[in-house]
């Protein structure tokens, strides 16, 4: 392979890398309080429904999903909001007491949200990429024009645009026993490269919030 294929090979996988570098998934806990009167490692409560506050039904499935899936690795049972409540829900919120009964009937002791409180999009510039290699041994030396022609196309990558998004979320606990918010946390996460994607990193960053937190035990799998 010639010199020439190898740098712009190189070029390429640079290219590539950084791209996929920008696209990549990122979720980090920004800040969480707890209720100072819950006492370390005795706030878990083993029957939750949880409630994805979207209007997005797949958004809402998926991730409602993904969290009864964790929950049940540590003994949690979930009651997800899109088995009891119709995609119409949120479109019209029913009166307390109604609402309060039929969370009762699922026999509940916590009630676990996510929503959406923020996004932002900002578009940045990538620079290219530069390198000094010389080969003095090469006749592409011997003038600049001859010197210019050959390396000019692959000592400078072009740099390109790329969107940055950020969207912020607000995770909640409440006590159905108290109505009371015992545990929040917010979230922000970068370029999520798809729901799914966003689904299956969300509730491990979550719950591990919560163990460092106190309101959940240490597992084995920690």
């Amino acid at each position: 392979m010639s010199i020439m294929k190898t740098t712009s090979l190189c070029s390429l996988i640079i290219i590539v890398t950084m791209v996929l570098g920008a696209c990549s998934t990122s979720t980090r806990i920004t800040g969480s309080w707890k209720d100072p009167a819950i006492e370390a490692s005795t706030g878990e409560h083993k029957r939750v429904l949880v409630v994805a506050m979207t209007r997005n039904i797949e958004v809402r499935t998926k991730l409602e999903n993904a969290l009864a899936d964790k929950a049940a690795q540590r003994g949690i049972s979930v009651v997800k909001s899109s088995d009891i409540f119709t995609p119409d829900f949120f479109h019209q919120i029913p009166p307390r007491d109604e609402l309060f009964s039929r969370i009762g009937e699922t026999g509940v002791d916590a009630i676990l949200t996510v929503s959406l409180i923020d996004r932002e999009s900002n578009t940045r510039y990538v620079r290219g990429t530069t390198r000094y290699a010389p080969f003095p041994m090469y006749n592409w030396y011997g003038g600049f024009y001859s010197y210019f022609n050959y390396w000019h196309p692959i000592m400078y990558d072009p740099g390109y645009y790329v969107t940055d998004k950020t969207y912020f979320l607000e995770t909640n606990l409440y006590s159905t026993e108290t109505d009371r918010l015992i545990w929040s946390a917010q979230s922000e996460t970068v370029n999520p490269a798809s729901i799914d994607a966003f689904a299956e990193e969300y509730p491990d960053v979550l719950l591990s919030q919560m163990v460092k937190d106190g309101l959940l035990l240490v597992s084995q799998a920690d």
